[in-house]
């Protein structure tokens, strides 16, 4: 008997149904009830990882403890479970053929044909497995990224039968999300689309054992019966997911509808315990009760998708919580503010948040943003290129070096303020080379960051590839512009601040990701507090 379970969460009918908040709220239910349990996703592009892709097109890059640039399901995990995840927790289809082409160079199938099956198929139940089979878990919940019936998603549906088949029935499920659409010309719900999408993974050897139906609304008694007679599954397995006001209330939904019941009956575990939701529901009443409300610009050039910057809408709903502020994020595209829009878009807010980001394109428009924030006493927030663009800004205007830029935009600046890192220099290739994963960072004591933190050693988590330059570090401070933090290994300047300012602070590295809701990430909390009281004066 295997001694860890595998769920695999697979979807049909449409994208972007939410497979990644059903598999992190029904971990949420078992983590709650006393298991070990962990989330990893397979995602079916051909890109090694995420590193290299527009947030256009995949959403924000999300970076692990330990580096891995990943899926942003992934910090949906975190934020849900509370536990970090890591390089094992996401595996793309071109780091699956990358690893087994290099086998192939190294000669170990020992000549023989290299093919999907089983070689691509045995390297996804080894990837599948690792977390597994490191001790550390009762339960691994593997998302299969992409739509059953998609070409690209085959490899992975064969891995799993292949593994469901290996592990037994009491040791591994399927859940199938799915979509129930209604027709408002028949005012109907229809099944045939779920019908047609669970007869897709049976052709490829797989039966669901449970359905998770997304809809907008109720699903009627009846309608439950019709699904799991034609889809052979039991009826209490046909679990409704309907649209729900914030993505957190749906663990307490899915403890309503028994997901987390039929899933222990099938895995043959305990169901004697009940989940412990209470500090999880007393953020929720926070959240939907606010006292206040406040309004803070997003100031970036990805807004168009919400998802580019999804871990700091996530962080800005913990540390309202926290507040027991709603916090209304108003996104302002970058490319849109100058010297004429400048006041019209950003003097009703109450507070500014400068995003990450990379290229030229953007850039002085989020330079007039931050001016904007310190000559008028606006609560700052910068983070990864939103510090860099403070430290440009103070060195023009405070400074008077006029052609202060970083070397990401002029690479002939006479005044690099933020240049490249010497280990950067030589690097040509893209992918995965910039500074990744968690830093070390000490902490000037009395500074507002070491404020909000509590401590002076953090560590926090990087994604990028210039830096502040120190050649100008004492001309800024001598002019107002503090550092308050620093790696201890390499001397790079990881924060600034100005201490006169009601609250301005760039760091370097990405604090969002580490926000969740049990622990609200302290500088947001900070930040949001600083904005609740700008706007009372």
């Amino acid at each position: 008997m295997a001694s860890t379970k595998y769920i695999f969460v697979t979807g049909g009918v449409s994208s972007s149904l939410g497979k990644g908040i059903i598999a992190a709220s029904l971990a949420k239910l078992l983590q709650a009830r006393g298991h070990r349990v962990t989330i990893q996703k397979l995602d079916p592009y051909i890109n090694v990882d995420p590193g290299t892709l527009n947030p256009y097109e995949h959403g924000e890059c999300y970076v692990t403890d330990d580096g891995a640039e990943t899926d942003l399901d992934l910090g949906h995990y975190e934020r849900f479970l509370n536990r970090s995840t890591s390089q094992a927790n996401n595996v793309t289809t071109g780091r699956i053929y990358q690893s087994v082409i290099e086998k192939e160079r190294r000669g170990e199938f020992l000549g023989k044909t290299v093919q999907v099956v089983p070689h691509i198929t045995n390297e996804i139940k080894e990837r599948i497995q690792i977390l597994g089979k490191s001790g550390d878990y009762d339960i691994v919940i593997t998302e299969i990224g992409g739509t059953v019936g998609d070409i690209e998603s085959l490899p992975y549906i064969e891995a799993v039968r292949q593994l469901k088949w290996e592990l037994g029935d009491s040791n591994a499920l399927v859940i199938h999300l799915t979509l129930i659409p209604y027709l408002s010309a028949a005012g109907e719900l229809k099944t045939k689309p779920t019908q047609h999408s669970v007869k897709t993974l049976m052709e490829s050897g797989i039966k669901a054992d449970i359905l998770v139906c997304r809809t907008e609304h109720e699903l009627s008694d009846d309608l439950k019966t019709k699904l799991a007679l034609f889809c052979n599954v039991r009826k209490e397995a046909v679990i409704q997911s309907i649209d729900a006001s914030t993505i957190y209330d749906v663990p307490n939904l899915m403890l309503e509808e028994g997901l987390d019941i039929v899933v222990l009956r099938q895995l043959a575990l305990s169901q004697d315990s009940w989940p412990n939701l209470d500090n999880w529901n007393d953020f929720l009443r926070r959240h939907k009760n606010p006292k206040h409300e406040i309004t803070i610009g997003l100031v970036g050039k990805y807004v168009e998708l919400q998802d580019s910057y999804k871990s700091i809408l996530e962080a800005f709903i913990h540390a309202g919580a926290a507040n027991e502020v709603r916090v209304n994020v108003e996104s302002i595209h970058s490319e849109h503010i100058d010297d004429r829009t400048i006041k019209e878009k950003i003097r009703h807010l109450d507070g500014i948040l400068v995003a990450p980001g990379f290229g030229e394109r953007g850039i002085e428009g989020k330079i007039k943003a931050v001016q904007f924030a310190r000559e008028n006493n606006l609560p700052f927030f910068g983070i990864c290129l939103g510090m860099q663009m403070a430290v440009i800004e103070y060195a023009r205007n405070v400074l008077g070096l006029k052609d202060a830029c970083s070397i990401e935009v002029n690479e002939k600046a006479k005044n690099p303020v933020i240049s490249l890192m010497e280990a950067q220099k030589d690097i040509t290739q893209m992918g995965g080379t910039m500074r990744l994963g968690a830093w070390d960072c000490t902490l000037e004591g009395g500074s507002k960051v070491q404020e909000a933190y509590g401590v002076t050693e953090i560590s926090e988590r990087h994604r990028h590839r210039y830096e502040y330059n120190n050649d100008f570090r004492e001309q800024l401070e001598g002019a107002g512009l503090v550092t308050t933090g620093i790696n201890p290994k390499t001397g790079l300047v990881e924060i600034v601040e100005i201490p006169e300012h009601p609250w301005f602070v760039g760091v370097q590295y990405h604090p969002e990701y580490k926000s969740t809701v049990a622990n609200p990430h302290p500088l947001f909390v900070a930040f949001i507090k600083a904005a609740l009281e700008n706007s009372k004066l």
